[in-house]
């Protein structure tokens, strides 16, 4: 029986506890054989493999799971940053009684190692001491085969955000083709997408009590390799590989039909012989009429045993529209409450994946992040500095989701939109654990916040319009009048953090919405006057209507507004603050008139951006999907459908970076070149209206110097 949309979830800390408890609380999982020893264990019951360092805090994949899988009674171990040259290491701890589980860590692989330029990157930030090179391309691919090659019999699941971004057919920017789902490469046997604490735990249960992973289909955020055209008995399946309107499949005439088909008549009695059976009797049948309620019920039952076959994966590598189409009817499927099972073809068997996870409940979070970590790094590290660790050791997490969805953030895919809090309980212990416990801490709470520091216990006034509800975002073109944005909550929690004893100051660190802000004063003057460290982040992201409404964020006029305010409320607070904003440079849509427009609006508010970042095509972002096609999912996708502009070449999308950084003489002569080309030479000079110098400096504006050809890249194959 596969999951529906009525089906109850079983509180994760409700199941009976697996045997091992008996072994204890480990200090850390263990990642040798000696420490397993130690803890008294022949075996693990489940063993993580990571390409993250083991940093035992709720902030890290492998620690959050590792946890939540002990406190159910199971022997974790973990292999950390392996040696995928071979499979050596992967049997370092020995053959798990119930499976491997992959992640790439908490990043996707290739967004770990490589630029926004298809360079690879100098050091990485979850590695001890940045060092670069310690896992591979498409970890999950190669991690998981490691696995297959040490133990063929073990079972395989792979998750995490790399997981996640890849379960479909999709764009990979890096080889710039559409590649094939992870799961029929990486050989596992299920795939847990999304935050997976439900699923994950239901599965290590049901595996413990003999069932093999393979049989188990009805886990909600899962998805698996089946025969092509498997499907469970009752359900039905809508067609969605083309460009039409998805509907059900019907059986077509034969057109060669001369007549319908009629019943056969009844045999003729012998000759002589009379028919003496009685004549069925005429029997009145009522007319009944459904309540309004009951259609509605028949129809949602309906909807939830429908299965909607996407464009198989050999019509979207091929096909540029199909692929737009897949990615719009893909994020409409995004919401637990609505979303309907898909299908996708790949070669003779077909992908199937399960509706996405239901969130968890706010003790299901308090549970999760209240679970005994050490709350550092292993100690196998020594003193060597891990910059991911060093980043977020002083901050806490409040909530998961957001419901901005930015088309080119892959938060929406991986942790959905509905939000999901931790009690007031739950983060001020946090904070008191940090103050007692975390050596190092000064008083200062660098973050509270999330993906996003202020939806703190935001959700949908009504449940029942929020499970019905198919829109990308609850806050584009405008907020939803369904969404509560009562900001009282955060203030409250804020107020509370900072007046523990031993907490001289909370931080927030978190990008901020500020389109939501600007509802709330006081929210407003609570963050200027407390939370500040003198910079705040804020991500307006472009100036033009044109790139933001590809990317589905506000006008700056909602900036404009919430820096008044943010200024004022700094002021009467007597401190001198500033708002640092975040621009994509090379999103889908924009247009070089838009980046010189960008970079007038930056000169004259005396902004000179020192990071600045160009856009990412990531796997399954629906920016992704316009830079690869050129099409625009968010309206209804077809071959002559909205075009959107995409920029693909090296030099001009170095122009788009050049002008967030206008001031940087290196980029004087792009920069020249470019706005005679535009007609814009009136912005060459040296006076103030000017946006670039007419002279150079010595010594710059030289050519950047080329990549050394035998710096080769780790290739998963």
């Amino acid at each position: 029986m596969l999951p529906t949309h009525t089906a109850a979830p079983k509180p994760i800390s409700s199941y009976r506890k697996f045997w091992a408890r008996r072994f204890g609380i480990a200090p850390f999982l263990p990642t040798s054989r000696a420490e397993m020893e130690a803890l008294g264990w022949d075996t693990c019951d489940v063993i993580i493999v990571t390409g993250d360092a083991y940093i035992d805090h709720p902030s890290f994949g492998m620690a959050l799971v590792g946890r939540l899988l002990e406190a159910q009674g199971f022997r974790v171990g973990i292999i950390s940053q392996p040696d995928w040259r071979s499979a050596d290491d992967f049997g370092r701890l020995g053959k798990p009684n119930l499976f491997f589980g992959v992640t790439a860590g908490n990043m996707d692989s290739m967004v770990n190692r490589y630029t926004a330029d298809r360079k690879i990157r100098s050091d990485d930030s979850y590695t001890p001491n940045a060092e670069p090179n310690r896992r591979p391309d498409r970890s999950v691919i190669v991690y998981s085969q490691r696995c297959r090659e040490a133990y063929p019999d073990a079972g395989l699941v792979i998750g995490s955000i790399e997981a996640s971004l890849r379960r479909i057919a999709h764009y990979d920017y890096w080889s710039d083709k559409v590649r094939r789902s992870i799961l029929p490469d990486a050989k596992a046997d299920i795939l847990l997408f999304g935050n997976a604490e439900r699923a994950l735990v239901e599965l290590a249960h049901r595996v413990a009590k003999g069932e093999a992973i393979e049989s188990i289909r009805d886990l909600r955020g899962s998805a698996f390799m089946v025969p092509r055209g498997w499907r469970p008995e009752g359900w039905s399946e809508a067609d969605s590989t083309t460009v039409d309107t998805p509907g059900a499949i019907h059986a077509h005439p034969d057109p060669y039909a001369v007549e319908p088909a009629v019943p056969s008549p009844p045999a003729p009695l012998p000759r002589g012989e009379k028919c003496n059976a009685p004549a069925a009797p005429i029997r009145a049948q009522p007319i009944r009429f459904h309540s309004r309620d009951e259609r509605v019920a028949a129809r949602l039952a309906t909807r939830a045993h429908t299965v909607i076959r996407l464009p198989s994966y050999e019509q979207v590598k091929d096909d540029p529209v199909l692929y737009a189409h897949t990615s719009r009817t893909f994020h409409l499927e995004s919401n637990p409450g609505n979303a309907r099972a898909l299908v996708q073809a790949h070669d003779e068997r077909d992908l199937w994946l399960n509706p996405p996870p239901l969130p968890l409940t706010t003790p299901e979070m308090d549970y999760i992040y209240g679970l005994p970590y050490a709350r550092a790094p292993h100690p196998s590290y020594g003193g060597a500095k891990i910059p991911a660790w060093e980043m977020i050791r002083f901050s806490v997490n409040i909530m998961r989701g957001c419901f901005g969805g930015c088309t080119f953030c892959s938060i929406t895919e991986h942790e959905g939109r509905i939000i999901q809090s931790r009690s007031e309980q739950s983060i001020l212990r946090e904070i008191e654990e940090i103050r007692d416990k975390t050596p190092g801490f000064t008083g200062v709470i660098s973050d509270m916040g999330g993906p996003t520091a202020n939806m703190y216990r935001m959700a949908c006034k009504d449940p029942k319009i929020e499970s019905s509800c198919r829109r990308l975002s609850c806050v584009f073109p405008d907020i939803c009048e369904n969404l509560g944005t009562d900001h009282a909550p955060l203030i409250k929690l804020y107020r509370k953090a900072r007046e523990l004893p031993g907490i001289k100051k909370v931080l927030i660190g978190s990008g901020l919405r500020y389109d939501l802000a600007v509802r709330s004063p006081e929210y407003v003057k609570e963050l200027a006057t407390h939370h500040v460290g003198g910079y705040l982040k804020i991500a307006p992201e472009h100036i033009e209507e044109g790139p933001l409404s590809k990317m589905m964020k506000p006008g700056i006029g909602s900036y404009d507004r919430f820096k008044a305010m943010f200024d004022q409320y700094s002021r009467e607070a007597g401190k001198e603050q500033y708002l640092i904003p975040y621009f994509i440079a090379a999103h889908p849509g924009t247009t070089d008139e838009d980046m010189l427009a960008l970079a007038l609006w930056l000169k004259q508010n005396s902004f000179r951006l020192d990071q600045v970042q160009t856009f990412l095509p990531t796997p399954l972002a629906l920016a992704t999907a316009m830079y690869h096609t050129g099409k625009n999912p968010l309206r209804k996708v077809t071959a002559t459908s909205e075009p959107v502009g995409v920029v693909r070449g090296g030099r001009q999308r170095r122009l788009h970076k050049a002008f967030l950084r206008y001031h940087d003489p290196e980029n004087w002569p792009l920069l020249r070149e470019a706005l005679r080309n535009m007609g814009r030479s009136d912005l060459i000079g040296n006076g103030k209206r000017h946006l670039v110098p007419s002279f150079q400096p010595a010594g710059t504006g030289r050519p950047p110097p080329r990549r050394n050809p035998r710096r080769t890249p780790l290739r998963a194959p």
